[in-house]
């Protein structure tokens, strides 16, 4: 709501301004009817206050961080506001109060009062009052303007460094896509159609359904069965594959193409040539919001480096987005066995 009408937010912080500066006139004057009266005719400088310092120091000068612009100009508009709020209590508020009091104390008599406009207008202590009050709520804004354009740039920073990891996935995984076709179609394999056919669904499902930060979790296993269904047509009875995917995903959502490189890399390295009887199984297990996926997959007898997860982009990025995406959330395991390699992944995926 706040998002799409930015202007609700403004107003909502001068209401609890206005509620604020209410409480603390009305209990100097004790009487919070002359106080909401007196807020009501200084909140126009309050705000003036509040707009210059964010349209001209925070957006022009402390955005591009030019710090010391930011405090000589702050400054100027310190001695602005103060002069403009002198000027407001000289003609408008002071004599409001003056009479306010008046109507109930016929001997009720103010110092100030007795000065000329010049003098009250130059009076020091008048002058370092008027600084002090204008600032009373003005910089609870700004403070808090500060904090969300903090947070806007670590998130657009987060953001950019997420869209970047979930772009190398199409290549990567177009490049792995690729070598397997070239090998089918050295072979002369009737299947090739077929399987450039359900890379391209990948590909389409990856380009156009994942632009958003989470899918449904249903989707992406569906992807994720598809991918699989690739690999048995490849390799037909030369593999061993045993799958257990749990399918009570709700209205589960999670990040997009997470299980795939995972399950890619088992393929990759678990059907090396090197191996003589390869196989590969793969557990999806989701209870209440838990997901955990655990992969094992066969491996060469003298060549466990292969299977080293050092250097690989598809593991790395999931390892990147996984850090960025569920802090504290989730866990990513690797176990290189005598016999096999071991993948094991857990994700809350409460939102």
């Amino acid at each position: 709501m706040l998002k799409k009408y930015p202007i609700l937010k403004h107003l909502y912080f001068w209401c609890a301004a206005f509620l604020l500066l209410t409480y603390i006139y009305g209990t100097a004057y004790e009487s919070f009817e002359l106080g909401v009266k007196v807020i009501a005719m200084l909140l126009p400088v309050h705000m003036a206050y509040f707009y210059l310092v964010d349209n001209i120091v925070v957006k022009h000068f402390y955005i591009k961080e030019q710090y010391l612009k930011a405090f000589l100009v702050t400054l100027a508009i310190i001695v602005f506001i103060a002069i403009a709020y002198r000027i407001t209590e000289i003609f408008i508020t002071d004599p409001y109060i003056y009479r306010f009091y008046m109507q109930n104390d016929k001997t009720f008599s103010w110092d100030r009062m007795q000065m000329s406009k010049t003098e009250q207008l130059f009076n020091p202590i008048f002058f370092v009052t008027a600084i002090e009050r204008s600032n009373a709520v003005v910089w609870i804004g700004i403070t808090l303007k500060l904090f969300t354009l903090s947070h806007e740039r670590k998130q657009s920073v987060l953001q950019a460094e997420l869209d970047f990891l979930k772009a190398q996935l199409n290549p990567h995984f177009l490049f792995n896509s690729l070598n397997n076709i070239y090998s089918l179609s050295l072979s002369g394999s009737e299947k090739t159609p077929e399987i450039i056919l359900g890379i391209s669904n990948i590909l389409r499902y990856s380009l156009y359904e994942c632009t958003a930060q989470q899918v449904a979790l249903k989707r992406d296993i569906e992807i994720l069965y598809d991918y699989i269904k690739l690999e048995k047509i490849r390799y037909e009875e030369r593999l061993e594959l045993n799958i257990f995917i749990c399918n009570n995903t709700g209205i589960l959502q999670i990040a997009p193409l997470l299980m795939l490189p995972l399950v890619e890399n088992a393929f990759k390295h678990g059907t090396a040539a090197t191996i003589d009887n390869p196989w590969i199984n793969i557990q999806l297990h989701i209870q209440d919001n838990n997901l955990t996926l655990n992969i094992s997959n066969s491996k060469p007898e003298m060549n466990s480096i292969s299977n080293s997860v050092a250097g690989k982009i598809g593991i790395e990025n999931v390892q990147k987005r996984l850090s960025l995406l569920y802090p504290g959330r989730h866990s990513l395991n690797f176990f290189d066995e005598q016999d096999c390699f071991i993948t094991v992944l857990n994700i809350n995926l409460t939102n």
